[in-house]
């Protein structure tokens, strides 16, 4: 699991105090959606309470789960990637509160300081090995030879 230090792990503790200072608190309500598949990803977050489920949208079936997001995790490493398009939906399954960062703002100081943006790179590479290894056992848990047929609709 990817705690707020871990992501930042690699940073000396000046740069892991210049990327804390770009964000802001913000709360999601039990429900709410926080970004949608296939939408610009201007923005990432770090949970401090809460959690949110990941999903993707499969044309003529209700979204199914992917991964579950929770404290002291990244929420949301397309902004870091061009395109910057979510590759998957978010919701929240719980009240979240967060800290909420924008993700221009932080590209820009990841260019400026080649250092640190190696070290967010690895960071942000470490979660996404993490989420495609998670995400790969969930869907042969939806979808694979012993799945029970009900469940390949995967629903969330």
């Amino acid at each position: 699991m990817q705690t707020t230090t871990g992501l930042l792990a690699e940073l000396t503790s000046d740069q892991r105090e210049r990327v804390r200072s770009l964000g802001h608190e913000v709360h999601f309500e039990a429900g709410e959606q926080i970004f949608e598949e296939g939408t610009r990803a201007d923005r990432f977050w770090i949970l401090h309470t809460g959690s949110a489920t990941l999903a993707m949208h499969i044309p003529g079936h209700r979204d199914v789960a992917i991964d579950h997001v929770r404290h002291g995790e990244l929420l949301g490493w397309s902004w870091m990637f061009q395109p910057y398009v979510w590759s998957l939906g978010a919701q929240a399954d719980s009240p979240v509160r967060a800290l909420e960062f924008d993700a221009q703002s932080v590209r820009l100081l990841c260019e400026e300081d080649k250092d640190l943006g190696l070290a967010m790179t690895r960071s942000i590479a470490a979660v996404m090995g993490d989420r495609l290894q998670r995400s790969r056992s969930r869907l042969v848990d939806l979808f694979g030879p012993y799945a029970p047929r009900d469940r390949a609709a995967g629903a969330i």
